[in-house]
């Protein structure tokens, strides 16, 4: 029964506590009380203070909860504003990044020293193969444009492949980097021709017919043939060379090149109109 007791004296205590202070705020509010009042009323108020405190120490999450509840919308809603700018100005950098590299292509594309009087179609890539060995690009020019199988396609840079179909307003291009294409090549130092044949994306070119006694200078540049019924005509850049080994004993050097033209980003291409000699 002690126990009992002292456990409901705090409570007892916080009561009268609560009781005298409403009383005396009743008091003041009527103008009555005096001098004695105010002051009791002043100690009640520290008596009351921690216990104020605690109350508020209780509450204050729950109306912060309440109060962020409510301007919950409100504060989405501006991310969302703000995630859509966001989009907007990166959209707006990729864009002008687009078109600086497209205008560099084209600038490129003005200049073809190695093409001479021959006439030239500008087109653009609008799909290309992702299959590892059909190398393949396709163009937006055909027939309506002059465009028509056999024609060689080229960048700034050099060799691209040329046009194995065309239609009326599309034309398909074969890459230099395709397994079944090959290109009659000429070592830029000492002329010696051989054949440079794809192997597949992302993969170096073979050359072959290169004799063993030829004399092959690393990062050598190799230039369309442009022998007699040649597909390409002369000294369009083609690849570079890679390595060159000679075996004891081998009919033909090994030698390996890296195709001039990135075809993994081409962009802007053009077509000679040339149908081969």
């Amino acid at each position: 029964m002690a126990v009992s007791r002292r456990s409901s004296r705090p409570r007892y205590t916080l009561l009268l506590i609560v009781l005298t202070s409403i009383t005396l705020l009743t008091l003041d509010q009527r103008g009555n009380g005096g001098g004695a009042i105010a002051s009791v009323r002043d100690v009640a108020r520290d008596a009351f203070a921690p216990v104020q405190d605690a109350a508020d120490s209780v509450f204050r999450p729950v109306g912060d909860f309440f109060q962020g509840a409510l301007n919950y919308g409100d504060v989405e809603s501006e991310n969302a504003r703000l995630r859509e700018q966001l989009a907007e100005r990166d959209g707006d950098v990729l864009a002008a990044q687009e078109a600086s590299r497209e205008q560099r292509a084209l600038l490129d594309q003005q200049d073809l020293g190695y093409v001479g009087d021959i006439p030239t179609v500008a087109s653009r890539v609008v799909l290309a193969s992702d299959a590892r060995f059909a190398q393949t690009i396709e163009i937006d020019r055909g027939r309506n444009a002059g465009v028509a199988p056999g024609m060689p396609v080229v960048t700034g840079r050099g060799l691209v492949g040329r046009v194995v179909d065309a239609s009326q307003r599309r034309a398909t291009v074969l890459l230099v980097s395709d397994p079944t294409s090959s290109v009659g090549v000429r070592l830029s130092s000492s002329g010696d021709v051989g054949v440079a044949t794809g192997r597949g994306r992302g993969s170096t070119m073979g050359v072959d017919l290169i004799e063993p006694a030829t004399k092959v200078g690393p990062n050598e540049v190799l230039v369309t043939s442009g022998l007699e019924q040649s597909v390409f005509p002369p000294g369009i850049p083609v690849a570079r060379v890679k390595e060159a080994k000679s075996a004891t004993g081998a009919l033909q050097q090994d030698v390996t090149a890296t195709p001039v033209v990135d075809l993994s980003r081409l962009g802007v291409v053009k077509v000679l109109q040339w149908s081969g000699q």
